[in-house]
């Protein structure tokens, strides 16, 4: 462990551990098998990397992404780690010396696609080599409970047998407990040291709205972030090329990628938005697993994701170097009407279905929920919490209030229609719209029919939802056409129980109602009515950092460093962040620097940086003290 923290510092520039990196290290060197469960952000990778530099012998790394793979091997040897990626990406002479290196014991950390490993070449030449530690990266790809199944990892426990007895070091940030069991029963000969680390990703600030004209809802985010990077995310290749399109129109650098663009194509928009700040991706889910880019400041989801595990792990792309960012989630009753569609049609067991459903509902709760979203999402995973004070439920931007009424009237409307109908034709039997499909049934001649009309239909539809996602109301589980009610829904039924839920952008007119900023509010004071201005529903222009602004002379130093950093990175052919994160260069304009000594101070800072770009931003600092 004194060897593994001289070299973060040495290495890496870093003078601390992060939180839960000493634990999993200490296990490490104990010579236990590992399955990480840790955030983006947490630095995951440093677990087999620092024991990689400090140990004798070879670690082995297997990554799902030749990309990821490279840009990795690549930061390690400007680091002067002696590191290497075979692949069917490099030429056939490359290969060959990096082959003859591996030979001759040159490389401490080599990485390796599973559809290489599992070649008899290379499991004979890694057993040459002395490999003695296997590192497994986004280890969830091994489970066909996760959301990223990739079926070639399912070889890798029995290529770690072939080559040796090899220490096995599993790490990802997605792993619920379904995931964490399947991981360790596919991946590990006996039981592993587990660690989970908390999901929260506090920096991140979470919104999510309905849909209204989504590109001018996307628009508006990304003009907030003008100058900065983002991710776009849309479920369909012709979704990524229409909004890529609109947002060039507007003079934005936005980039489409799709597994339907050219593999040339798909390559230079990804080093195009890794190397240089300002660029937008436009994707589909083919973008993003193992992007390490530490600068993304937001990602936007156009349509719903595919699950609650997609979307911790999409927005994890965000805000990975700690800095403020935002993720804003867009979706609609279609998104979800088309997402419980394509489980109920596909062709997974029934076992399988169950769990999508689950995955959804629990998805559904977080875009439905009256409470802080962080609170439902880190739940999801298991995990208990404060609200954040850090989205838009916590910031007041949703109306809240007594629930207890509306989900009478649902639960009612479900009732008296046998539980055979959806949110749409209930909430026009609610708001006494007489539609085609309501008289046909005789819905019209219900005494349900039309006692909602303080209500618009949406706003039904949002309620319904919120029942389902409150565990309120549930799809019978012999007969998935028809609703049922939970023991706690017959409690509110009866009016046993209360219920808070949450309101549209604008309450209807005239009406008022036990609204609140908070939860806490509402239960401190819940017999009072308080009118909240519709400014106080109104998105702002970015979330507030905590930390104190820079002053103006700062923040022209910052430009100018961040300038710099631009050209070096661009002449090197490396990404800007690779170079010195923001969150450095922002210390470097508060702190000044004006010798090796004091930049070495700063944290992310390490010798072998200030050795190749120390005296380029010295020099910077110093020229501008001096004339001004």
């Amino acid at each position: 462990m004194i060897e593994a923290k001289a070299a973060l510092e040495r290495v890496f520039g870093f003078t601390e551990f992060r939180p839960g990196q000493r634990e999993v290290l200490e296990a490490t060197f104990s010579g236990r098998d590992i399955l990480a469960v840790m955030p983006t952000g947490s630095g995951k990778s440093l677990l087999y990397q620092l024991p990689a530099i400090v140990r004798k012998g070879l670690t082995i790394v297997v990554s799902p992404l030749i990309a990821l793979m490279r840009d990795q091997a690549q930061q390690l040897q400007r680091y002067g780690v002696a590191a290497a990626a075979l692949n069917s990406s490099n030429s056939g002479p490359d290969n060959s010396a990096i082959e003859s290196g591996l030979r001759q014991g040159r490389y401490r950390l080599v990485y390796v696609a599973p559809e290489r490993l599992v070649r008899p070449d290379t499991i004979a030449l890694l057993r040459e080599a002395g490999a003695n530690v296997l590192a497994i990266d986004e280890a969830h790809c091994v489970s066909q409970w996760g959301h990223d199944f990739r079926p070639e990892y399912l070889d890798l426990a029995q290529m770690a047998r072939a080559i040796g007895d090899l220490q096995i070091i599993a790490v990802t940030a997605t792993a619920d407990a379904p995931t964490r069991a399947e991981i360790v029963r596919k991946l590990f000969s006996s039981e592993p040291q587990i660690f989970v680390r908390s999901f929260d990703r506090p920096n991140i600030h979470l919104a999510m709205a309905r849909k209204a004209n989504v590109a001018r809802q996307i628009e508006a985010m990304v003009q907030r972030h003008r100058g900065q990077s983002g991710i776009i995310y849309c479920s369909s290749r012709k979704g990524v090329e229409t909004l890529s399109q609109t947002l060039s129109a507007t003079g934005i650098p936005a980039l489409p990628y799709h597994a339907g663009l050219d593999a040339a194509i798909r390559s230079a928009h990804q080093d195009e938005f890794l190397r240089h700040d300002g660029v937008v991706i436009v994707a589909t889910i083919a973008f993003g697993m193992g992007i390490d880019k530490a600068n993304v400041r937001f990602v936007c989801h156009a349509d719903l994701p595919q699950s609650i595990e997609a979307y911790y792990q999409e927005i994890g792309r965000a805000g990975r170097d700690g800095l403020p960012a935002n993720a804003l989630t867009l979706f609609s009753n279609g998104d979800i009407a088309l997402r419980e569609r394509q489980i109920f049609e596909g062709e997974a067991s029934q076992e399988r279905k169950r769990l999508e459903r689950r995955k959804l509902h629990g998805l559904i709760a977080l875009c439905e929920t009256p409470r802080c979203r962080r609170q439902t999402l880190l739940a999801a995973f298991g995990e208990a919490s404060q609200p954040c004070g850090n989205c838009d439920i916590c910031e007041g931007k949703w109306p809240l209030f007594n629930g207890v009424q509306a989900a009478q009237k649902v639960m009612s409307a479900i009732h008296r229609t046998s539980g055979r109908f959806f949110s749409g034709h209930l909430a026009n039997l609610l708001v006494g719209n007489a539609t085609e499909a309501i008289k046909r049934h005789g819905h019209d001649l219900l005494p349900t029919f039309g006692v909602g009309k303080e209500f618009k239909p949406g706003e039904w539809k949002s309620i319904f939802y919120q029942l389902q996602a409150a565990d309120l109301i549930v799809q019978d589980p012999e007969d998935r056409d028809r609703w049922t009610f939970t023991e706690a829904g017959r409690a509110v039924l009866a009016g046993k129980a209360e219920l808070t839920l949450r309101g549209e952008i604008a309450l209807p007119s005239g009406r008022t109602a036990n609204v609140r900023r908070t939860l806490q509010d509402m239960e401190a004071a819940r017999d009072e009515d308080l009118a909240i201005p519709r400014s106080a529903f109104e998105p702002e222009a970015a979330h507030k950092s905590n930390a104190p602004p820079l002053t103006a002379t700062q923040n022209s130093l910052l430009a100018a460093l961040k300038a710099k950093r631009l050209e070096i990175a661009k002449a090197q052919k490396l990404a800007a962040f690779v170079i010195f994160h923001d969150s450095v260069l922002i210390d470097m304009a508060i702190k000044r620097p004006r010798t090796r000594e004091e930049l070495l101070l700063l944290h992310g800072v390490g010798p072998a940086k200030i050795e190749r770009y120390g005296a380029a931003f010295l020099a910077l600092i110093v020229s501008r003290d001096e004339g001004s």
